[in-house]
């Protein structure tokens, strides 16, 4: 009698890569590749930037999932980048979710990467790590804004594995670098206050370019006395969030994402 083979899950795979380029004053489609569960679509915009909409077919994201993204901005090309909803990621039996994001943005060019809302359900597992290369003169301005559980559901996610790895660098040289670790306990972890305070969503945007001493001041005015604050040094302006749940995080993230895009809305597919 041979042995029964060990039946494994299926996991999601997914490889989405775009390239822009210029043409008559506009940004243009150079390069799109698909496979798996990413896909891009590419709305029509009334502006001469390049709007992106990044999707995950597989619904969500579990334990052994594994997507990468890559974005490559030709010179003097703006793209902004979005999700087509918040990535949900679910209770993972075995393994963790790695997801994968890589920006490159040539000289003159500006890469806004604005994603909606990862959802960290009870017991999910994810790693995620994102990397940009910016030549001199190019902007970049990057969010990544986290759930811990949806509240407005009674869900809370009690335990867990959450790690956010970052690193910018301009031609060539490390500009900016973090990592975060959220894992076991999550709850007992977030209720210090040099943590997340008992608050369970939180949110990291940044802004690489020539404006960000410019951009300080209109950000913490529009920050009031949110759970949060901004800080800049010499091109590069951080601004770190807290706030009780998705709603009232969305409140306060819209307006300064507008302030950091020069008074432009967020993409279409965001909404209160």
């Amino acid at each position: 009698m041979t042995a029964l083979a060990t039946i494994r899950p299926r996991r999601a795979r997914g490889i989405g890569r775009l390239a822009a380029k210029p043409l008559g004053g506009r940004t243009r489609l150079a390069e799109l590749f698909q496979e798996g569960s990413a896909k891009i679509r590419l709305p029509h915009t009334f502006s001469a930037e390049m709007e992106a909409v990044i999707i995950n077919t597989s619904g969500g994201l579990t334990g052994g999932d594994e997507m990468s993204w890559a974005i490559d901005a030709g010179r003097d090309c703006h793209v902004t980048a979005t999700t087509q909803a918040c990535e949900k990621v679910y209770k993972a039996s075995a393994g963790t979710a790695a997801v994968s994001t890589r920006i490159s943005v040539a000289s003159g060019a500006r890469v806004d990467w604005l994603p909606q809302e990862t959802i960290l359900f009870d017991r999910a597992s994810m790693t995620r790590r994102l990397e940009v290369d910016l030549e001199a003169g190019a902007e970049f301005l990057g969010l990544e804004a986290v759930l811990l559980g949806r509240k407005a559901m009674g869900e809370t996610m009690a335990t867990g594995l959450f790690r956010d790895r970052w690193r910018i660098r301009r031609e060539g040289r490390l500009v900016h670098a973090e990592d975060l670790r959220l894992e076991g306990d999550i709850p007992g972890i977030g209720k210090a206050h040099a943590v997340l305070g008992a608050q369970v969503a939180f949110a990291t945007v940044l802004y690489c370019g020539p404006r960000a001493e410019a951009y300080l001041a209109r950000v913490r005015q529009v920050l009031g006395d949110a759970s949060g604050g901004a800080s800049q040094w010499r091109d590069k302006l951080v601004v770190r969030l807290t706030a009780a749940d998705g709603y009232a995080l969305r409140k306060i993230l819209i307006p300064v994402i507008s302030v950091l895009r020069n008074g432009a809305p967020v993409p279409k597919v965001w909404n209160l």
